[in-house]
């Protein structure tokens, strides 16, 4: 009996896995070992090459690309100069004295409530400030990515996931975003009132907040709710207290500049782009046009959201891949970056997979067009001229869609 029940599991197994359709697992291991080995050596000379002429590679940009604007930020935040971080010649010149005159335009396009979480960044100096920016995000990502994952794999996906290099070249947040992302749905249950003040801290990036009240109000996470709502009106009196009322009237006058400048026309970074918002208009649609289909876009996405969060059946690897992956349909700014909370999405389902209805090849595989986005996209948009974004999104989202509509015979609550 044990035998044969032995062998019944084997093939139940090696048929799920779908041995034929995805590269075997001692060749995936080896494409991620060589992959991380080429990643880490690629950031390090990427680095070298900023020290060029100063804190600079001499023709644009600076050592930690964009964490420049953060440090930057936060150092006049701390130093009564919080009004100089939305001038952008008055910004421009303060970061020029921190990384060398061969500086390119940066600006700074957060909210006041990033100076005030991003402040403690002012105490250490520059240099230092950029590897605890990477290694604490790296390893706050790595702590949202075991709950996801239990055991050993969380290490795999932190490690191997491409946005995560792009991040790091980028000197970006998206380590950290998906590390609030990840560690307040991950305590959803166990701990609402501090996932709720996780997820808040979202509030330095709305745009990937959009969906969040979608979710926890279908799921009648009030507790979650309430905290995230008192941590954000937290914030926001705090940079009020702290730099006065008028910097939210700067914030918003850079806002629509910035608006026009990166997201409407895009000169110059809407490769980098993977909104729908930004699809439509380089198929294109005129700027009223393209914002009509991302709140068509956007729409559906929360619809999605709130059926399935509403749905009792569904697991909760598939209610958080659904708003994690509605998210990224629903924002109209989404950069290449921002797709490391895309790995959270694949973990989860991942986590759920026997359970699942899906073939396990278009699983795979949509799996990989999501993981792969942040390096596949621009090079595909920059050869084709169109963007790519969406496409790499809707086939995972479709996937989680289904595994959290499903009925209960199918999919257990997780």
């Amino acid at each position: 009996m044990d035998s044969a029940a032995a062998q019944k599991s084997f093939a139940a197994r090696a048929a799920w896995c779908g041995q034929a359709a995805v590269p075997s697992p001692a060749l995936l291991d080896k494409i991620i070992r060589c992959y991380v080995a080429v990643a880490a050596a690629a950031y390090l000379i990427d680095l070298l090459r900023q020290t060029r002429e100063a804190l600079t590679d001499g023709a644009g940009r600076p050592f930690g690309d964009d964490f420049v604007n953060f440090w930057s930020g936060a150092f006049l935040a701390l130093h009564h100069r919080a009004a100089d971080v939305y001038d952008r010649a008055a910004f421009h010149a303060f970061e020029q004295s921190v990384v060398g005159p061969h500086l390119g335009a940066f600006h700074y396009s957060y909210p006041p409530v990033m100076l005030v979480v991003t402040a403690p960044l002012a105490l250490v100096a520059y240099v230092p400030a950029l590897a605890l920016w990477i290694g604490l995000g790296w390893s706050a990502l790595y702590g949202a990515l075991r709950l996801a994952l239990p055991g050993g794999r969380g290490l795999l996906f932190a490690l191997a996931t491409p946005a995560v290099f792009v991040n790091a070249v980028a000197g970006q947040n998206g380590t950290w975003s998906a590390a609030l992302f990840g560690a307040g749905l991950g305590l959803l249950e166990r701990q609402p009132i501090l996932a709720g003040g996780l997820l808040g801290l979202l509030a330095v990036k709305p745009q990937l907040g959009l969906l969040l009240p979608v979710a926890l109000i279908a799921g009648h996470h009030w507790r979650a709710f309430a905290a995230a709502a008192a941590t954000v009106v937290v914030l926001v009196a705090v940079s009020v207290v702290w730099f006065g009322l008028d910097i939210y009237a700067d914030y918003v006058r850079q806002l629509t500049v910035l608006r026009h400048m990166i997201l409407e026309d895009g000169s110059g970074v809407w490769h980098r782009m993977l909104s729908v918002f930004v699809a439509a208009r380089r198929l294109g649609a005129d700027v009223t046009t393209a914002y009509l289909v991302q709140a068509v876009a956007g729409a559906a996405a929360a619809l999605a959201v709130a059926i399935v969060w509403r749905h009792d059946a569904a697991s909760r690897g598939s209610r958080n891949a659904v708003l994690i992956l509605g998210t990224c349909l629903a924002t109209p700014y989404l950069q290449d970056y921002d797709l490391v909370f895309g790995t959270l999405a694949v973990a989860c389902l991942w986590r759920d997979a026997e359970r699942a209805e899906a073939s396990p090849a278009f699983l795979f595989w949509a799996s990989a067009a999501i993981l792969v986005a942040p390096l596949a996209a621009a090079v595909l948009a920059r050869a084709t001229g169109f963007a790519c974004g969406p496409l790499f999104v809707v086939p995972l989202f479709a996937i989680a869609l289904k595994r959290g509509m499903a009925t209960p015979t199918a999919v257990k609550p997780g």
